[in-house]
């Protein structure tokens, strides 16, 4: 039998297509028909019959009425498009730090992992499911957590303003620092899988790297600028991306879609919010991801 001989890039493609078969195969059978089901609805208005339902064209109303006409739909749309701007930064430095942190040899490094993948495991979708069905009762404790975090952050807050302004920080960056402490919380509880993924990244670095550089009289400070963040800097392209869709997902313009079709029932405009809210984000992804891996480093 004659074997066929592959170049080395089509070896590539046909383990990157083999990779990504799971991916092609349940968005082919599972989402495309719900995503072009969604382009017919926002170009119709649904009106919920006792056989189904009926459809009646009314060509682009339904995105006319979401920009120009809601009260809310584009102040939402704007403060989420804003609150990710200030938060994935915050979220990303916290990251890379920790995982420098972890990565460290110590005693209960593992117990010291574990706890900062926590609050992800707390706010999961399962944990959740659990509380709302009786068999947890994290509430109480969270906002006792959440009061307590008030109460002390207040005063922290006051002694950071008072630092920052005697040492001569501009007012944009005191503002901006002070709002992070605020939200120390928020950024703990998002960080826990790019932690992860940094942890992931640091283990690959190779020792030999480090000792060579030690040898040639480098300190820790010029270690990590020139191996440690150019190796580590495809995860923070993927962090970034992860990052932006995860703060995305849990804006008030997702509820608004969501009580816009299943409470007011008006699904229509439900799928047209859906696009107009997918555009953004995806040209959010397609800005950000062409200016940062302009200066990610690839081996390759």
């Amino acid at each position: 039998m004659r074997k066929i001989k592959l170049t080395l890039s089509q070896r590539r493609m046909i383990l990157g297509l083999v990779f990504i078969a799971p991916w092609l195969f349940g968005f082919v059978f599972l989402f495309a028909s719900p995503l072009l089901q969604s382009i017919q609805f926002s170009l119709n208005k649904l009106t919920i019959t006792a056989g189904g339902y009926q459809l009646e064209y009314v060509g682009w109303s339904n995105f006319k009425y979401a920009l120009f006409e809601d009260a809310t739909f584009n102040r939402l749309l704007v403060e989420s498009v804003g609150a990710m701007a200030v938060n994935v930064p915050l979220i990303l430095f916290f990251s890379l730090f920790s995982a420098t942190l972890l990565n460290q040899k110590f005693p209960g490094r593992s117990l010291a992992r574990s706890m900062f993948f926590l609050p992800v495991i707390l706010t999961s979708a399962a944990v959740s499911a659990a509380e709302s069905a009786g068999l947890l009762n994290l509430l109480g404790d969270a906002n006792a957590a959440e009061e307590m975090s008030g109460a002390s952050g207040q005063f922290n807050t006051l002694s950071l303003m008072y630092i920052l302004i005697d040492a001569g920080v501009p007012e944009v960056f005191v503002d901006y620092l002070v709002d992070a402490v605020l939200r120390i919380y928020d950024i703990i509880s998002s960080s826990g899988v790019q932690i992860l993924i940094f942890l992931a990244a640091l283990q690959s670095i190779p020792g030999a790297m480090y000792e060579v550089a030690k040898i040639e009289g480098a300190t820790a400070y010029e270690s990590f600028w020139k191996i440690t963040f150019p190796m580590v800097s495809p995860l923070i392209l993927t962090n970034i991306i992860y990052t932006i869709i995860d703060s995305f997902m849990q804006s008030q313009v997702t509820k608004t879609v969501y009580s816009t079709a299943f409470e007011s029932l008006n699904f229509g405009l439900s799928a047209a919010m859906s696009w107009l809210y997918t555009l953004v984000v995806g040209l959010v992804l397609v800005v950000v991801g062409a200016l940062v891996s302009r200066k990610v480093f690839y081996q390759n």
